[in-house]
C-alpha cells in the first residue's frame, strides 16, 4: 500500500479519539432509554404522553443535523462536534432539571436538545473517515459504528448503580440515569475538543479529491461551494442517500412492531429481549468486519448485499413466531441495515470534496431521522390493518427497490477495482 500524507500514529490518534467519544455518548443515550416514558407519563399525567419526548428528540435530531454540518463545513468538524456534545450534556442537564421540578415541557426539552446533539455526534463516522485514505474510509467509519455496540452494553449497565447513587444523596432516583449521560458525555465532549487536533477537515485536504461523478477535487482552486443541484446529480450520492434511508426505514418498520408481534404470540419480556438483543449485534457487532469488507469489494457491492440481507429479513420474519426465529430474523435485519449504513456513508464521503462534506453529511442524517420517524409512525398503522405480513411485505418491497437501484448504478459506474493487501 502506498504512503499516505498523515502518519498512520496520527490517524490512530484520531480514530481513537473519536471512538472513545462515541463509545461514551452511545452509553449516555442509553442508559436513560427505558426510563424516558415511564417519566413522561408521569410528569405528564397520562399514558397517552409517553412517546412524545422520543418523537420531540427526533425531531431535534433532525432539525439540527443540516444546520450543524454546514456549520462543519465553515469552521471544521472539532468544533462542530464539540458544540453537539455540549448540547448533549445541556440536555441530560435539562431533563434532571425537569425532573426535579415536575415539569414535562422541560422534560421535552431536554430531549429536544439531546435529539440536537444527536444530529452532531452522528456525524464522528465521517469524520473518521476524513484522515484515513481512500481505501481505508469505510473500515474507519465501521470501527466508529462498532462503537454503539460499546455503548450498547454499557449503557444498561450505569443505569442501575446511578438510580442507587442518586438517591443515596437524596435526589429522586429517576435523575441518576441522567446525571450519569450528563457526564459521560461531558467526557466525551472534553476529548474532542482538547485531543481531535489537528481538525479532520484539514486532513482531508490532503488526498486526493474525489473523483466520483464530477466532485472538485479539493485545495485545487475549483468552487467549494457547488450547488445543491450539481451535488445531487452525482449518481453516488443519490445511491448513497436513498441506501441510508431505505435500510433505517425498513429496519425501523419491522424492529419497532417486533416486541407488540411477539407479544401477541404470548412471549414475555425476557424472549423480546433476546430478539432484541440479536438485532443490536446484528446492527453493531460486526460493524469492523463490514468497514472491511466495504473497502475490499467496493460500497455498491456492499449496498446490494445489505439490501438483499434485509429483503432475507422480511421475508423470515412473518413465517414463525418462535422465539429463536425471529431472533434469527432481526439478527439479519440489524446486519442488512448495518452493511447499507456503513456502505452508504462510505459511498457519500468518496462521492464529495471535503468542502462539501459537511453539509451534504447533514442532510444525510436528517433524510435518516426523517425514515427513522416515518417508520415508526407508519408500521403501529399497518400492523394494525394486515398484521405482520403487512410489515414484511413493505420492508422487503423497499429493500428490492434498493437492489434495483443499487444494480442499475453499478452497471453504469463500475465499482472500483478491489483494494489489494487490506
Amino acid at each position: 500500500m502506498n504512503a499516505t500524507p498523515v502518519p498512520r500514529r496520527l490517524r490512530l490518534r484520531l480514530t481513537g479519539t473519536l471512538f472513545a467519544a462515541q463509545s461514551l455518548n452511545t452509553a449516555a443515550q442509553i442508559a436513560p432509554i427505558v426510563l424516558v416514558p415511564i417519566i413522561a407519563a408521569q410528569l405528564g399525567g397520562s399514558d397517552s404522553l409517553a412517546g412524545l419526548p422520543s418523537t420531540v428528540l427526533l425531531l431535534g435530531r433532525a432539525l439540527a443535523a443540516y444546520p450543524l454540518g454546514w456549520l462543519m463545513d465553515r469552521l471544521g468538524r472539532r468544533p462542530g462536534l464539540a458544540l453537539g456534545f455540549l448540547l448533549g450534556v445541556l440536555g441530560a442537564l435539562v431533563s434532571l432539571w425537569a425532573i426535579g421540578v415536575g415539569s414535562f415541557v422541560g422534560f421535552c426539552l431536554g430531549a429536544g436538545l439531546s435529539g440536537m446533539s444527536r444530529g452532531a455526534t452522528e456525524q464522528a463516522r465521517f469524520a473518521a473517515a476524513e484522515v484515513e485514505p481512500p481505501e481505508r474510509r469505510a473500515k474507519a467509519i465501521g470501527l466508529i459504528v462498532f462503537a454503539g455496540t460499546v455503548g450498547a452494553v454499557a449503557g444498561p449497565l450505569l443505569a442501575p448503580p446511578s438510580v442507587q447513587w442518586a438517591s443515596r444523596l437524596g435526589l429522586d432516583p429517576q435523575t441518576g440515569p441522567f446525571a450519569a449521560a450528563a457526564l459521560l458525555t461531558g467526557l466525551a465532549f472534553l476529548l474532542i475538543l482538547l485531543l481531535l487536533r489537528p481538525d479532520p477537515m484539514h486532513l482531508g485536504r490532503l488526498y486526493p479529491g474525489a473523483d466520483a461523478d464530477g466532485a472538485a477535487p479539493s485545495g485545487d482552486g475549483a468552487d467549494s461551494r457547488a450547488p445543491w443541484r450539481t451535488i445531487l446529480r452525482r449518481d453516488g450520492v443519490r445511491l448513497a442517500l436513498v441506501a441510508m434511508v431505505v435500510g433505517q426505514l425498513v429496519m425501523t418498520l419491522i424492529m419497532v412492531i417486533t416486541p407488540l408481534h411477539m407479544k401477541y404470540h404470548h412471549h414475555g419480556t425476557e424472549a423480546i429481549s433476546w430478539v432484541i438483543m440479536a438485532h443490536t449485534l446484528g446492527m453493531f457487532g460486526l460493524s469492523g468486519l463490514t468497514g472491511w469488507l466495504v473497502d475490499r469489494f467496493g460500497a455498491v457491492t456492499m449496498v446490494v448485499a445489505g439490501a438483499g440481507i434485509l429483503a432475507l429479513s422480511g421475508v423470515t420474519t412473518p413465517l414463525s413466531s418462535g422465539m429463536a426465529w425471529l431472533a434469527m430474523a432481526l439478527f439479519l435485519l440489524g446486519l442488512g441495515w448495518n452493511f447499507c449504513f456503513i456502505a452508504g456513508s462510505s459511498l457519500l464521503s468518496d462521492s464529495l470534496a471535503v468542502e462539501e462534506r459537511g453539509r451534504v453529511q447533514g442532510l444525510a442524517e436528517t433524510l435518516v431521522a426523517v425514515a427513522s420517524g416515518l417508520g415508526s409512525l407508519g408500521t403501529g398503522l399497518l400492523f394494525a390493518w394486515s398484521a405482520m405480513v403487512g410489515v414484511s411485505v413493505l420492508g422487503t418491497g423497499f429493500s428490492l427497490l434498493l437492489i434495483a437501484l443499487a444494480l442499475w448504478w453499478g452497471r453504469s459506474r463500475p465499482a472500483p477495482a478491489a483494494q489489494p493487501g487490506l
